[in-house]
């Protein structure tokens, strides 16, 4: 710290000695006085860096010590501190160009991130964005503290994509830090509400989540109609905050008619959570009514081959056949194009399904190829780099075509994907699967604490592969490395995307209605 002079004015300034404290052990210079008369006196002979000005003192009021300290020091940066929400008042601070505006009671942290906001050099994009902030990440410890269900998550989950997308801009990275630490907060004790909880959303007659298998009879079926066709865009691989990422380009096009998460089953894999979705069905149920078209970790082939045939049990068993529906699976750049230039075609259709696989082969690319590693070398700028793709997409061409053909819109996605950072051991037998974020298997050794354990997969609707096969799921930022190699797998690893696990980030998941503009 480059020895920051701060002036705190306030008539109470004895009650504020732990936050001075704070400030001084952060290497901070605090001087303090107890009304606007001596703050003038101060400020005509010494020079600051910012003041603290409290806004309800007797003699010379917060408002009128403003606009003295603004004529003689019209650049010094002043942060009104108030307990009342008055708009009049607030209307006063912000025209007489304060700097920031926090409500009593203040804690250290937020002085800190008004100190960071105001004196660092770095250029916000907004200051009232951080000044809100401010104001807003107590509410989330606080909610963080109390959440208990299934939605509290979701708004809890919601709020935090909120202000990472409102701060990303922003350069000082100590801004960031306690953002970053609120959701690693909250993904530990998500970790704690999926393992006390998830296993009861399958007993009968118990209040449960819209889950992956019943999405389509619950959310997606209701929507269908003879009477307007619907396109509806499964993005494999999508998180939260890459949706809201390019929320904004297809708000061009179409206007949103609503918006409500879901949450992904575990494991939060493709073949798992996409054929539920199409199939309706829990993956033991797949097993037990399609052995045909069901594969398990260790069976040869690919395990999301047979999609179209689930969605086609799935509409007759929901008694919706009178609806003429076509299902397409874009993989790569040249069947996008395809889809695109020939998207008239489908306009007869009640229900056109397409799955986009984009996503899903950027977060595994990301692991292997340097390039995407650089390009994709953190959240914001894996946001950013979906947003770039989506806008040259010819996803976004389809969408464009539908609009002006009337269609209906709906996107989701199968599960989300998480910046793996940490390394939990693992050992299992060669038949155990290869995922990162899910084990399953026999005799699997791990650490307890790192994951949630399903040691019979029937309660969670799973099929065991053998007797004795068990679940593991990674929770939080954590990935699984065998201690065969482990420093080169951690290296590999390590700051890659993957999925499979329990996360925030993986299992709750848009899904979006919108029509056509």
């Amino acid at each position: 710290m480059n020895n920051i002079n701060i002036l705190w004015v306030d008539d109470e300034i004895d009650l504020l000695k732990p936050h001075i404290i704070f400030l001084e052990q952060k290497n901070y210079n605090v001087t303090t006085c107890n009304s606007g008369t001596e703050a003038l006196e101060i400020l005509n002979e010494k020079n600051f860096d910012i003041v603290f000005l409290d806004e309800n003192m007797p003699g010379l009021t917060g408002l009128e010590t403003l606009n003295e300290i603004k004529e003689i020091k019209d650049t010094i940066p002043v942060v009104m501190i108030t307990k009342s929400e008055e708009e009049y008042i607030m209307e006063e601070a912000i025209g007489n160009k304060i700097a920031d505006y926090l409500i009593k009671p203040v804690n250290p942290n937020q002085i800190l991130l008004s100190l960071k906001k105001n004196l660092d050099h770095s250029r916000l994009v907004s200051e009232k964005t951080t000044s809100n902030y401010q104001q807003e990440f107590r509410k989330i410890a606080m909610d963080l503290a109390m959440v208990n269900s299934y939605e509290d998550w979701v708004s809890l989950y919601q709020k935090l994509i909120y202000w990472e997308i409102q701060l990303e801009n922003i350069e000082d990275p100590s801004m960031f830090e306690i953002l970053e630490s609120q959701k690693n907060e909250a993904n530990i004790q998500f970790g704690k509400f999926i393992d006390k909880n998830y296993p009861t959303w399958f007993q009968p007659n118990t209040d449960a989540p819209i889950l992956s298998h019943t999405l389509f009879r619950e959310k997606i079926a209701p929507e269908l109609s003879k009477e307007q066709p619907t396109l509806l865009i499964v993005v494999d691989n999508l998180r939260y905050d890459q949706w809201k990422a390019f929320e904004p380009t297809v708000a061009n096009h179409y206007k949103k008619e609503n918006e409500e998460a879901f949450y992904s089953i575990l494991p939060t894999a493709t073949q798992y959570a996409r054929n539920a979705i199409f199939s309706g069905l829990m993956p033991a149920d797949m097993e037990k009514l399609h052995p045909n078209l069901w594969k398990n970790d260790t069976d040869e082939g690919g395990k999301n081959l047979y999609e179209a045939d689930f969605l086609e049990a799935q509409i007759k068993r929901l008694g919706l056949t009178h609806l003429k529906h076509e299902f397409y699976k874009i993989t790569n750049l040249k069947s996008g194009k395809q889809l695109a230039d020939n998207f008239k075609g489908l306009k007869d259709n009640d229900l056109t399904v397409v799955v986009y696989n984009f996503v899903d082969m950027l977060s595994h690319a990301k692991t292997d190829m340097e390039v995407v590693k650089e390009l994709a070398s953190n959240d914001k700028a894996y946001r950013s780099l979906t947003q770039s793709w989506f806008k040259n997409s010819p996803l976004l061409e389809m969408i464009q075509q539908a609009q002006q053909l009337g269609f209906k819109l709906i996107i989701t996605t199968d599960h989300g994907t998480i910046n793996v950072k940490h390394p939990s051991k693992v050992i299992g037998d060669r038949d155990t699967s290869l995922n990162l974020r899910y084990k399953t298997g026999r005799s699997l050794s791990y650490e307890e604490k790192d994951v949630l354990v399903a040691k019979d997969p029937k309660t969670i609707h799973l099929p065991s592969i053998t007797m004795s096969s068990s679940f593991i799921f990674a929770k939080s930022d954590l990935f699984f490395a065998y201690p065969n190699n482990y420093n080169h797998y951690v290296s590999h690893y390590r700051n890659t995307y993957q999925h499979g696990g329990v996360s925030l980030e993986e299992m709750i998941i848009p899904f979006v209605v919108l029509n056509p503009k």
